[in-house]
């Protein structure tokens, strides 16, 4: 009886689990935390910490419960990681959730988009500085768009062992928005820059919302082929929003299938953290190239628009630079709020979502050349 109690307790996780485990799941129980008590990303959050306790609980190797075992409930959900299919159904609903007017009302703002986009080159040079090899690199650099799904989707494609770190770390540095960018912008910027007022947007009609992701998407598309699944489903969940006669279908993609795929994708990629593969040097790398990928698509918009200003008579607001990242609608909201403080009736909201969505659009397509140029 002794020797069963004895083999029974040794299968427990009390008696597997090591130090690494312990740590993850302490990183889990903080990112619960600062989802619930202070409201940071709590979307994201919550499925990635328990997926983080979820990864951690020590099993016995072969029992098929592992993330990394084939035949694991957990493994078959990791397809929809490794296949890229959890980021396109979170780009699906995304572009059912868009609206591009602001973009369509003032086009000239998609170049800080654009311009935000400078970041994850300068992380890729960075990262091959410091050994990582081509395709690790790459997948680093793309954190610089602060898009959680498309550095999921690239990750995936080039340096699938990244996933749980690229991840973690994306998702991270867009919860921590509220506390990077800021003193960012505010180092980069006047006061007198920061009151700025870019006025009122033209009304956009029906016909050019229908028109806008059909164009758009040939027009990317026939850039970067690459870029095809993420693109693809993000004008096409935006034309089913748009086009008025599919609004059965634009209501499930922006709230059922969002939903769901967000949760899987937050909680697989949690629980791919495991202690013995997340816990490492290349990781702690990871996680300090990808901060300053994030700060540095952050000033690359803000001084791309004080650029601007020198040639444009109707001057833009050089905060709207930070909601170049592809961070919806956390840096637009950062930059609306940054702008209100100095002048509580300048309402930057709506231009700042205009960056926003073009950052969206510029980091899928950055992930797709970086995607055919090192696959």
């Amino acid at each position: 009886m002794s020797d069963l109690l004895i083999k029974f307790l040794s299968n427990t996780g009390y008696a597997l689990v090591t130090y690494r485990n312990l740590i993850m799941i302490f990183i889990g129980l903080f990112f619960i935390y600062l989802a619930i008590a202070k409201k940071c990303e709590p979307l994201l959050l919550v499925p990635i910490g328990f997926g983080i306790l979820l990864g951690n609980i020590p099993v016995f190797k072969g029992f098929g419960l592992g993330l990394y075992e084939d035949g694991s409930v957990l493994h078959f959900l990791y397809f929809g990681v490794t296949t890229g299919m959890y980021p396109s159904l979170v780009f699906l609903g995304l572009g059912a959730m868009t609206d591009f007017s602001s973009l369509l009302a003032r086009p000239v703002l998609m170049l800080l988009g654009a311009a935000a986009q400078i970041g994850i080159f300068f992380t890729l040079l960075g990262a091959l500085f410091f050994g990582f090899d081509p395709k690790e690199a790459a997948s680093i650099a793309i954190i610089g768009g602060a898009d959680g799904p498309t550095s999921i989707f690239l990750t995936a494609r080039l340096a699938p062992h990244l996933i749980g770190s690229v991840a973690i770390a994306a998702y991270s540095y867009m919860a921590l928005i509220p506390v990077i960018q800021p003193p960012i912008m505010k180092l980069l910027t006047t006061h007198k820059e920061r009151l700025i007022s870019m006025g009122v947007l033209r009304e956009i009609s029906q016909k050019e919302k229908i028109i806008f992701p059909i164009v758009a998407f040939l027009l990317c598309c026939f850039i970067a082929p690459a870029a095809l699944p993420l693109l693809g489903m993000l004008f096409f969940g935006n034309l089913l929003k748009e086009c008025t006669v599919t609004e059965r279908l634009a209501n499930t993609a922006r709230n059922a299938i969002i939903d769901i795929a967000t949760i899987l994708l937050g909680v697989i990629v949690g629980a791919s953290t495991q202690g013995d593969r997340f816990l490492t040097q290349q990781s702690l790398g990871i996680f300090l190239l990808g901060a300053i990928a994030f700060s540095i698509a952050t000033a690359s918009g803000i001084i791309f628009a004080k650029i601007m200003n020198l040639f444009m008579k109707q001057k833009i607001n050089p905060l709207l630079g930070a909601a170049g990242v592809s961070a919806v609608p956390g840096s637009a909201r950062e930059a609306h709020l940054l702008a209100l403080k100095e002048d509580h009736t300048n309402f930057l909201l709506m231009h700042a979502i205009a960056c926003n969505s073009s950052g969206v659009i510029g980091s899928a397509i950055a992930a797709g050349v970086l995607w055919s140029f090192f696959n």
